[in-house]
């Protein structure tokens, strides 16, 4: 049975990710033969706010400092402007002893983050003197990054867009149909560099850098509703692949926090 829609990752606050035991990622189902198609009348199509503002990208890659899904530190801040280009990349020293380093999914490791990592404090504030205050912020589930970074709307930063909020799909099955970052990218970006091969690691620049090229293209697509529909429905039609929490329930001794596999006994918060 598939379980409960998530509210609040439809609104881009779901706080649990993977481990949540409401769906995120709606995957296609058969009806009659046929595949789940993409329906017109959205309900609550999404909204765009008049940009009025310097738009920027910020993503955050983070390691693991305990063995539970939730013992995490920051580690990496990537930061991009309206054009894609690197504005900020900063590698951050955890605050505690670092369990695994995620490699395969993040890309760090203890090489990189001795020889380049700065003090948390110190990224924070360069982050702040960076970001204009009437900034609007792009990204996936872009509020995640927001709270790990400790920003505050309307003071570091005037609002954000969600992607997955816009690239949602309303389907003949009469509900939405939600999409990762990378499979998003891999239809809609599809023969760019923003398509990220498989099984490659997450960097936090990198991931801006994507979602700024993600949001320029939906804007682009969202005047032709045509082009939009066959857009959407590619992205309905394309196969999905497992998470890297799916695949790997456990990393190096650390929970990858998945609920359905989850062993480390760690709460979960939605």
């Amino acid at each position: 049975m598939q379980p409960p829609h998530c509210r609040f990752f439809a609104q881009g606050r779901c706080n649990a990710g993977d481990a949540c035991r409401f769906s995120h990622v709606l995957a296609p189902t058969l009806s009659s033969g046929a595949s789940t198609t993409v329906v017109l009348n959205d309900p609550r199509p999404p909204k765009l706010p008049e940009i009025i503002g310097p738009l920027f990208s910020v993503d955050v890659e983070c390691v693991a400092t305990g063995v539970q899904h939730h013992d995490r530190s920051l580690a990496q801040i990537g930061l991009v402007d309206a054009d894609g280009s690197p504005v900020l990349n900063l590698y951050i020293k955890p605050e505690r002893p670092v369990v695994s380093y995620l490699h395969p999914l993040t890309g760090l490791s203890a090489e990189l983050i001795a020889q380049q990592g700065i003090e948390l404090n110190d990224a924070l504030a360069r982050l702040r003197a960076t970001l204009p205050r009437d900034a609007i912020l792009v990204g996936q589930n872009i509020l995640k990054d927001v709270e790990w970074l400790g920003l505050k709307e309307g003071v570091d930063f005037a609002c954000a867009i969600d992607l997955a909020a816009l690239f949602r799909v309303w389907t003949s099955e009469n509900r939405y149909a939600y999409f990762s970052q990378d499979h998003t990218a891999a239809v809609w970006l599809r023969g760019t560099p923003f398509a990220r091969a498989p099984g490659a690691f997450h960097d936090a620049l990198a991931d801006a850098a994507t979602s700024m090229a993600l949001f320029h293209c939906f804007c682009r697509a969202r005047t032709d509703l045509a082009k939009l529909a066959q857009l959407q429905q590619a992205t309905l039609s394309a196969p999905r692949l497992a998470s890297f929490a799916m695949q790997n329930p456990v990393f190096e001794g650390v929970c990858q926090g998945h609920r359905r596999t989850c062993t480390c006994g760690g709460p979960f918060f939605s």
